[in-house]
């Protein structure tokens, strides 16, 4: 009896600490899921040069689809030129319009630019809830170094629009709907730097890398190697409850 009561006890102790280990790991994921916005990822970031923009973007409703997006583009310093990438089941539009004041782009005086590029989905393209979608153009040349903000506009099958144009303060606290944002660098050694920059031919937006580098969200991947981190240490701690429940050495 008392070998069948302590066979029990191995058995319930074993599975307590396993499901305890998994909700641990589980439960320290959570953030870095929970923090999905949109972003935009970038194949270069030199100043002077030509860059895909890509922008990345989940539907975060239990129950509409995303089925039109809208990037607004800098004034201030404009963009000479802006190519889109075609994407299937959508319709997209470049938008131009007058500058505030006459803006120099290497060489060029810019009195109009486009300023709003928006894309608009077939009923079948849809971004459906639990999936995301990627709308990329290719602009440039990127202006003089510095933190760049492209506030977008995201709305739904049932009506509701989401802008993502708050920035970022000092502190780093990231607000409840960032604008996608992303850092332009010094121009690289030897690169052009003037007119023979904006006289060259815009890339086309189609040859963007199929995985551009992250230039956003370094605290969502920090938040979710952490939780890694704890659902293995979990995992290991259980074990070892195990191992002792039962009697087994350990390694």
């Amino acid at each position: 009896m008392a070998t069948t009561l302590s066979t029990r006890r191995v058995r319930w102790l074993r599975r307590s600490a396993l499901a305890a280990a998994l909700s641990a790991a589980g439960l320290a994921l959570l953030p870095a899921t929970a923090g999905a916005h949109v972003t935009v990822h970038t194949d270069s970031t030199a100043s002077g040069s030509f860059s895909a923009l890509t922008f990345r973007v989940p539907t975060e409703s239990d129950t509409a689809s995303t089925v039109k997006f809208e990037v607004q583009l800098p004034k201030d310093t404009p963009f000479l030129y802006v190519s889109t990438k075609p994407l299937p089941g959508w319709t997209v539009k470049a938008i131009e319009a007058p500058l505030p004041k006459p803006v120099e782009s290497y060489g060029t005086t810019i009195t109009k630019a486009v300023s709003t590029v928006v894309w608009t989905a077939s009923n079948a393209a849809a971004v459906k809830p639990g999936e995301y979608q990627e709308f990329s153009i290719s602009a440039g040349p990127l202006p003089k170094p510095g933190t760049i903000e492209l506030p977008a506009v995201q709305t739904y099958s049932d009506g509701k629009v989401v802008t993502w144009n708050q920035p970022t303060p000092a502190s780093g606290e990231e607000p409840e709907y960032p604008a996608p944002t992303f850092l332009i660098t010094a121009a690289e050694a030897g690169s052009a730097d003037g007119g023979d920059v904006a006289t060259a031919p815009a890339p086309n937006a189609g040859e963007a890398a199929a995985s551009p580098a992250d230039s956003t969200d370094p605290l969502a991947r920090g938040l979710g190697i952490g939780g890694l981190l704890v659902g293995a240490a979990g995992v290991a701690t259980a074990v070892v409850a195990v191992r002792r429940s039962s009697g087994t050495p350990s390694a």
